[in-house]
């Protein structure tokens, strides 16, 4: 979700197997660099492998170019790498977020074969995304401030995955602005 020269990402903190649950601190979002994030929803070790794909490809562009790679850029990265195994595909839904030029929020999700989504106030990616869309939809501002982002995508969050008995125990939120990464855990249903 964009604020105001700033983003939030978010996700739950559960590992199942359909409904049995395995672990109850997993991690989903994945930090690029200071300003760029990605979060990786789907098959677990699908995400991880892909990750460590991403991580690869960054430090090579870093190497190359000497700088940190834009959003947009590493959206189309991403995007070209779910495509080349289009046959068989990493059973992933990435949502990348990142502070661009001029520190410009960007964020967009895409599907298992890299059809990108472009937004420019939310996205939601998962099993709840159905939910997320509801809740999202009713509580998004233009312009918020980070505190303001923080409460409303969290809200958001722990009102969704109440309804979807596939995720939860509590969440995981980042606030990204130009100058600081705010890390919170949130505290969730329990089962």
């Amino acid at each position: 979700m964009v604020g105001k020269n700033c983003f939030a990402i978010a996700s739950d903190r559960r590992l199942g197997v359909q409904l049995q649950t395995i672990a109850t601190d997993f991690q989903k979002i994945y930090k690029i660099h200071e300003k760029l994030f990605i979060g990786l929803s789907g098959l677990a070790t699908d995400a991880q492998t892909l990750y460590q794909r991403l991580v690869f490809r960054h430090k090579l562009y870093e190497l190359r170019e000497e700088r940190d790679m834009k959003p947009e850029t590493f959206a189309s990265l991403v995007s070209a790498l779910l495509y080349e195994k289009r046959f068989g595909p990493y059973f992933c839904q990435p949502v990348i977020a990142g502070l661009g030029d001029e520190d410009k929020p960007f964020i967009c999700t895409m599907d298992s074969i890299g059809a990108k989504e472009l937004a420019k106030d939310f996205v939601v990616a998962g099993t709840a995304s159905e939910s997320l869309y509801g809740a999202c939809e009713s509580m998004f501002k233009p312009d918020m401030e980070p505190e303001e982002l923080f409460e409303t995508i969290s809200q958001a969050l722990l009102s969704s995955v109440d309804r979807d008995c596939l995720s939860g125990w509590g969440g995981h939120v980042y606030v990204v602005t130009p100058t600081e990464v705010t890390e919170r855990i949130l505290k969730g249903r329990m089962d």
